[in-house]
């Protein structure tokens, strides 16, 4: 038997199918926005990603039948209305593919390590270079456009330094001031701050055109959490007179028809829950100011309540599919016996 041939694991049954579930609401999501988008740039970078990932969504597709697997539902065109007016302007199109593919990028370079068949660990290669390449390919739109801040720059130092007391990690000087953020720590707040400023305008629109009452609710909620977020570490970042990311592009529009079922938006908002957690893990791993942990911490606790809640809710809608489940080895056992 060769490598190929060898079944597949748990974990990499269990990432094909995250990743098809992602693929597939993305090709649905970018497929809107291309019928509506005016900017013949963004057009163009919208064509080459769905050519992509539709291709991409084939083959994981096909993976899946020569397992003899059964191919996830996944979302379908059943989940999306073309004839909806748009919901968000051309800019905030690209921003939300641009913070999609950063989510990618990450999910993929993890789903490398958690294989073993090396036709699998090419594919997610193969992801995460495309996810790569369109995380370039927006962010540079954005910034030919003026309208993406970039975190700030540094007066770059010219001898190295190392903590000398125990101040350092507290924070706090003689004077009772804090001392001002390190340029790992800026980076860490700069880009959540950037992220949540992304996900306020997604659950804005989403909170205007979701169909069940409590999940435009839930958006709404979501849409708070984002705002207190940004709050939250943009007051941080102007402790230390850093002014925080901003930007007046990227607008939601009046539309009051959704683009797409309850069922994308909700997974489409577990997949952002997912990456804050994430973000706020490794930011927390890499702040050397005591107080900064304690406030991601707090951050992370809303966000893991507001995602079971989501959990929730799409349980009680029926709107989520189950993972391939492993093997209930009692209930075997009771069949068997009896």
């Amino acid at each position: 038997m060769t490598k190929e041939q060898e079944p597949l694991t748990s974990s990499e049954l269990a990432t094909l199918w995250v990743v098809y579930e992602k693929k597939t609401m993305m090709v649905r999501i970018i497929d809107f926005f291309l019928v509506h988008n005016q900017d013949p740039e963004a057009r163009k970078i919208f064509q080459s990603f769905i050519k992509g990932e539709s291709k991409f969504v084939k083959e994981l597709s096909q993976i899946f039948k020569q397992e003899g697997a059964a191919v996830p539902v996944g979302f379908t065109e059943n989940d999306v209305n073309h004839s909806a007016p748009k919901l968000y302007d051309d800019i905030f199109e690209v921003m939300y593919l641009r913070t999609m593919m950063k989510i990618a990028s990450g999910i993929h370079a993890l789903h490398i390590s958690m294989s073993y068949r090396k036709d699998i660990m090419n594919l997610y290669q193969k992801f995460t270079k495309y996810a790569e390449a369109f995380c370039e390919e927006t962010t540079q739109y954005l910034l030919d456009k003026g309208v993406l801040p970039k975190s700030p720059y540094i007066n770059l130092p010219k001898h190295v330094e190392f903590a000398k007391t125990k101040d350092y990690r507290s924070g706090l000087k003689l004077t009772g001031h804090r001392r001002p953020l390190n340029a790992v720590e800026v980076a860490y707040l700069y880009q959540t701050v950037e992220a949540n400023i992304a996900g306020m305008k997604l659950m804005t629109g989403f909170a205007q055109v979701a169909k069940a009452k409590d999940i435009r609710q839930y958006f709404f909620r979501g849409k708070e959490l984002s705002k207190q977020i940004t709050k939250t570490f943009s007051n941080i970042l102007m402790e230390s007179d850093i002014n925080a990311p901003a930007t007046s592009a990227g607008r939601v529009t009046n539309s009051t028809m959704s683009p797409f079922s309850d069922k994308l938006m909700m997974y489409n908002t577990s997949l952002l829950n997912s990456f804050a957690l994430g973000s706020n893990a490794i930011g927390t791993t890499f702040s050397l100011r005591k107080d900064l942990p304690l406030k991601m911490m707090g951050t992370a606790k809303d966000i893991l309540d507001f995602a079971s809640d989501g959990g929730d809710l799409m349980i009680e809608h029926g709107l989520m599919e189950e993972p391939p489940q492993m093997e209930d080895r009692t209930q075997l056992s009771k069949g068997q016996n009896g």
